[in-house]
């Protein structure tokens, strides 16, 4: 074989080594005291298509997820876009100090990993991970996942029945039964309107009045709020 005909069998394979098909178990640990997650989506995904990007706006299907918990326009882009996914693994809610797993086998070309869940009780959290490039190596890699703001929504810290709809102010649910009613709304500062790191809940120790009807020892966090875990086979 000449030179170059064996330097393009090797580029050649290299390629083919870099899109290749994956088989993956996954473990999503929830590591915040007092912050339940919704379903997660988890996919792995092209270079063009992802779950949100941070410094841009939200897009429905993220506000939707980030406000309500609801996972199903997400699931519709994703599939779309012929992403593979590990949707709703823990078959609800993952509560905090918990843990759930997943297996994924990724096709040709979904290189990426990203995973979204809205995080409860939370105006517009979300734990996030973005693009995270799978590795063509077997072993077992750890991510630890920051909160994100999906930046559509005052954090008034309110608890309010039926404002899981997008553009509906307040916090949808407490699922830990740990949180107050009364509270008169945090007056935030925060005018970022795209996607961003959370700036935390404040909360207060008044569950019957005060600012906030989240409490200041159970549901503040600091990040990461939850660690991937990912055996690349």
């Amino acid at each position: 074989m000449k030179a170059s005909t064996l330097t393009i069998a090797i580029l050649l394979a290299a390629a083919s080594q870099s899109t290749m098909a994956a088989e993956l178990d996954l473990k999503v640990t929830n590591l915040t005291k007092g912050i339940h997650f919704t379903p997660l989506l988890i996919t792995a995904h092209n270079s063009e298509d992802t779950l949100f990007e941070v410094a841009t706006e939200a897009s429905t299907a993220l506000q939707t997820m980030a406000e309500g918990g609801n996972i199903a326009e997400l699931v519709a882009q994703a599939t779309a876009a012929g992403s593979d996914m590990a949707a709703n693994p823990a078959e609800g809610l993952l509560a905090p100090a918990t843990s759930t797993t997943a297996t994924l086998t990724t096709t040709d070309g979904n290189e990426y990993l990203s995973l979204t869940a809205m995080m409860l009780p939370t105006n517009d959290g979300f734990v996030g991970l973005n693009s995270w490039k799978i590795p063509t190596e077997a072993g077992t890699y750890t991510i630890n996942l920051n909160a994100y703001d999906a930046g559509t929504e005052q954090n008034n810290e309110l608890v309010a029945e039926g404002s899981g709809a997008p553009g509906t102010p307040g916090i949808p649910a407490a699922p830990g039964g740990d949180a107050g009613t009364g509270g008169t709304g945090v007056l935030s500062g925060d005018t970022n309107t795209n996607i961003h790191i959370h700036p935390g809940s404040l909360g207060d120790d008044d569950l019957e009045a005060g600012n906030s009807d989240l409490s200041n020892t159970v549901h503040r966090w600091l990040n990461p709020v939850a660690q991937l875990t990912v055996t690349v086979k």
